[in-house]
């Protein structure tokens, strides 16, 4: 009987073990979105230890095999970080960069209270390509006191995904020419 007990909580004991062994290389630091935004860090430890256990975001530290963008997301990092630029007029509702999502809330230019706007952009690839950006964009205007959907411009998500991708040029420059 206390056997069958012991064998039943090891899995639990064992997962406790690693989440408080996890924690060691955390150094008490606690950083909100918005300022991991602002200091465009995005770094993760690895799952053993900072020095050669195996990392989930990055290159494995043992054999230097890659196992994703060093930088810790998903998808190509100058994309994600001129996405986040463009849009940064808007509010930001959810961003994903491990999937390459970014919704944005609705906003309304101060030229125009009565049209507001909202955007979903996603990125599709790792590579800084021309087709590697997909926007929509919605519209509503108001009636009374009500938001209706409206025609948005055509060419609208074609220059945003422009606009996101001089921008992902300009760091990828940016950065190669600082690495010199």
């Amino acid at each position: 009987m206390r056997r069958s007990r012991a064998l039943r909580l090891a899995p639990v004991v064992i997962a406790a073990s690693l989440a408080v062994a996890g924690c060691s290389s955390w150094g008490g630091k606690t950083e909100t979105l918005d300022d991991q935004m602002k200091n465009k860090e995005y770094k993760f430890g690895s799952l053993l230890g900072t020095d050669g256990g195996f990392n989930l975001f990055g290159k494995n530290k043992r054999n230097g095999s890659d196992q994703g963008d060093p930088n810790g997301i998903g998808v190509n990092s100058f994309l994600w970080r001129a996405s986040l630029d463009t849009l940064s007029f808007m509010p930001i509702v959810s961003a994903d960069p491990f999937g390459g999502v970014i919704l944005t809330d609705w906003y309304s230019p101060p030229d125009a209270p009565n049209e507001r706007f909202k955007v979903n952009l996603y990125i599709m690839d790792r590579q800084l390509r021309a087709d590697g950006v997909r926007v929509s964009v919605f519209k509503q205007q108001r009636t009374g006191n009500d938001w209706r959907e409206a025609p948005v411009e055509p060419g609208t998500s074609g220059t945003l995904e422009d606009a996101v991708l001089t921008r992902a040029r300009q760091l990828r420059v940016t950065q190669s020419a600082s690495a010199r």
